[in-house]
């Protein structure tokens, strides 16, 4: 069981900054294709950063924004990870899907029904805020970085909600080997636009999928017609984004509805109150006494409230009737004081990682 009086790691979530982007570039160049929408070039990653921090900057919102996070390990002095948050998918085009659906084929003469799985191209998730971006060093899979990363932009959507729609997506990867050939677009997508699979990746470079829609079938396509690792490959996840998924899924998204229009990987899908870190936040202030016996030690996940400061942590503490007891490493990786407002939501853990 967890050790109350044993701290997680220093890490410390953050927006974006200027200097941040050696640390971006490496993170693209070290992503497989497809497995996240940082592109492997320069100019176009430092565009994405002065986007991130105009968005939290400005005091007026369009569903234009795009926000950038880092994780950094605060005893090794270094990003190790980045996520981010588009406000609203498909803002000034469409977000473009597959939308799974059964159709029923029935012969009365024969006395035979055939239930087939169809895929529909869509526009429904568009409007949708879309996590995205998401990225941890391969070496902190094991520890409680990846956890931070991923959760903490949730307590930012929900401190801030005019900022956000009322339903949160989250795509992930479909099934493509090193090279970058992918079933699911050799079958489906290439038929239509004639590009590999990489180079199409590289098109988007993160934006709207739907300059591939406009040329894809408006009708059903019949999932039986397809070659057989395409159908396989329908709703399957890249070994590579596991954990990104299966923290999502603890949280409370949903599959099974949508899947991507380029590798068919599946699109998770919430409502931001039904997911565990915002259903369980809380507001307290900040109090350094740790004299309530009644108190008990949990792990948790504390956020400031600020939207262009905002900070994130993983911390034991101890809440009480006068508010939570922070130790004062954690104050100040925070950067708040006594009797400043802090969020936290608790941590489900049953063991700390080891750092």
């Amino acid at each position: 069981m967890m050790n109350p009086n044993r701290q997680p790691p220093r890490l410390l979530l953050r927006p974006i900054r200027e200097d941040d982007l050696d640390a971006l570039h490496g993170f693209a160049g070290a992503s497989a294709h497809g497995l996240t929408t940082l592109p492997d070039d320069r100019s176009r990653l430092a565009a994405r950063i002065e986007r991130s921090l105009q968005s939290f900057a400005s005091d007026d919102v369009s569903g234009d924004e795009a926000y950038l996070f880092v994780v950094e390990d605060l005893a090794a002095g270094r990003v190790v990870g980045v996520s981010g948050i588009e406000a609203q998918a498909g803002f000034g085009d469409r977000f473009c899907s597959f939308r799974n659906e059964f159709m029923v084929h029935r012969s009365q003469a024969l006395d035979y029904a055939n239930r087939i799985h169809t895929l529909h191209l869509c526009h429904d998730l568009t409007g949708v805020t879309l996590l995205t971006s998401f990225y941890i060093e391969p070496g902190y899979w094991g520890t409680l970085a990846p956890q931070l990363l991923s959760r903490a932009r949730l307590l930012y959507i929900a401190q801030h909600p005019e900022r956000f729609s009322d339903r949160i997506a989250a795509e992930h990867p479909g099934i493509a080997d090193e090279r970058g050939s992918c079933p699911f677009w050799e079958a489906v997508g290439r038929r239509f636009f004639g590009l590999d699979y990489p180079t199409v990746e590289d098109l988007a470079g993160g934006r709207s999928k739907a300059f591939i829609a406009d040329v894809m079938p408006t009708f059903p396509i019949y999932v039986p017609l397809l070659p057989e690792a395409a159908q396989w490959a329908i709703g399957q996840l890249h070994p590579d984004a596991e954990l990104p998924f299966s923290i999502l899924v603890d949280e409370g998204f949903e599959t099974d509805a949508y899947v991507d229009i380029f590798d068919g990987g599946p699109i998770l899908l919430s409502r931001p109150m039904l997911l565990r870190t915002i259903a369980g936040r809380r507001l307290a202030r900040v109090d350094d006494s740790r004299e309530d016996a009644g108190a008990n030690d949990a792990l948790c996940l504390l956020a400031t409230t600020g939207r262009t400061d905002f900070r994130a942590t993983l911390a034991v503490v101890r809440a009480s009737r006068q508010g939570v007891a922070l130790g004062a490493e954690t104050r100040a990786d925070l950067g708040v004081l006594r009797h400043d407002v802090v969020c936290l939501s608790a941590y489900a853990a049953a063991t700390l990682e080891p750092a």
